[in-house]
């Protein structure tokens, strides 16, 4: 989003009833305290049970959890500030919009490291003790958030580099391209965002098609299989408007200039929150493991 567009969201931010912008925040607040309370409860079962911390397919999970944990929270807290307090010192800024960046391009990073995993466990189940080690699934984790902080960083560096100290002690409404306004980074973030939509994408065509075609042999796992790379790509889909995110938000400003804070509102629902109520479904709901234990949690609970 450019600087006019950001113009024009401060100025219809303005205009916005306050009846209309508490039904907003209602809302927002409501959505995410119930997806964090559910994954609070997948994260204690998780916890409470050693037989997911030798599974890497449990590990990657869990990561996914927490990461849309805190990246619900991290995004509320924006949302909210950006109708209460208005404006953020820079500094502070900075650091919040800079965790919900991390948090926000790990999940389809970590929904791609899930989806080779199930293709290694349905088309080389022999070898799936060998290659999926708990050491390596480790490992796998670590690689996503430096592939986040290699994406994201250089953003902090060029602008510590290119703005006055003064910069930093302002006060501004606390987005990405407030925080970090070089024209630059603009340029930067579409080729890595582009980077990013074409490697994601690629890892999960091959494992779905491989998947798919090892279903043809009405094998009931590689099936299910099937169905979760599925529920997997719908849930890509959604998070990864994120990297398309400038041109169509762009689009909805010609499109509905005088509905556009509603637009806006509608992409950080769709894109920002409903992906991260899909994970509790995919594995919290249809595994059958993870939902045995589940149970026997919230019988025990109750």
């Amino acid at each position: 989003m450019n600087l006019s567009s950001t113009n024009t969201t401060v100025a219809v931010l303005n205009r916005e009833t306050f009846s209309k912008a508490l039904t907003k925040n209602v809302i927002v607040v409501v959505l995410g305290i119930s997806i964090n309370y559910i994954n609070v409860g997948l994260f204690h079962t998780y916890l409470k049970y050693q037989i997911f911390y030798m599974n890497p397919r449990y590990i990657l999970f869990i990561h996914l959890v927490v990461n849309d944990m805190t990246q619900v929270m991290l995004t509320i807290i924006l949302f909210i500030i950006s109708y209460t307090i208005y404006k953020l010192h820079v500094s502070i800024c900075c650091i919040l919009v800079l965790l919900a960046l991390f948090t926000t391009e790990n999940t389809p990073l970590n929904l791609a490291c899930m989806a080779v995993e199930c293709y290694i466990a349905i088309c080389f189940p022999l070898r799936h003790v060998q290659i999926c080690t708990i050491k390596r699934t480790r490992m796998v984790i670590g690689l996503i958030w430096a592939t986040s902080m290699l994406s994201v960083l250089p953003d902090l560096f060029i602008t510590l580099a290119t703005e006055p100290l003064d910069f930093f002690h302002s006060r501004v409404l606390c987005l990405r391209q407030t925080a970090f306004p070089h024209p630059l980074i603009v340029k930067k973030r579409d080729i890595t965002y582009a980077v990013f939509l074409v490697m994601v994408w690629l890892i999960i065509f091959y494992t779905y098609f491989r998947i798919l075609f090892m279903a043809k042999a009405a094998s009931q796992d590689a099936r299910k299989a099937r169905n979760t790379i599925i529920l997997h790509g719908f849930q890509l889909v959604l998070c990864m408007t994120t990297y398309v995110a400038p041109s169509l938000l762009s689009v909805l400003q010609q499109w509905f200039p005088k509905n556009y804070t509603d637009s806006l509102f509608a992409y950080y629902i769709i894109v920002q929150i409903l992906p991260r109520s899909i994970s509790p479904i995919i594995y919290g709901v249809r595994d059958k493991t993870f939902r045995r234990y589940l149970k026997r949690h919230l019988m025990c609970k109750m």
